[in-house]
């Protein structure tokens, strides 16, 4: 796959990202090092900036949000997030990365 998406040998997601807690709204926002970058509305207080990370990737992805798993980077801004296998949720998450990213996918 790329740098940024494994999949791992079940069939889940692992996605390699660059989160930026505090931004004034919520969504991809292209490539930074081979992650996929993603703004964060939420402020990074509490855990609140993972829990919100781990909504919209669940939100985007048709999953539920105890499907998606925090793996590493708790706080970091770098982080490694796994989303359990389910048909068409590497698709949708595609989608919405090319639909907000202000380039292609490398």
């Amino acid at each position: 796959m790329n740098e940024w998406l494994t999949e791992a040998s079940d069939g889940g997601l692992i996605l390699n990202l660059h989160v930026q807690p505090g931004a004034k709204r919520t969504g991809f926002a292209g490539f930074h090092g081979g992650a996929a970058k993603l703004r964060l509305s939420a402020p990074p207080v509490d855990g609140k900036a993972n829990a919100a990370l781990c909504a919209f990737l669940a939100e985007i992805c048709g999953a539920p949000k105890s499907d998606v798993q925090l793996l590493s980077g708790e706080t970091s801004r770098a982080k490694r997030v796994r989303i359990a296998p389910a048909p068409n949720r590497l698709s949708r998450l595609r989608a919405a990365l090319e639909a907000s990213a202000s380039r292609d996918l490398p």
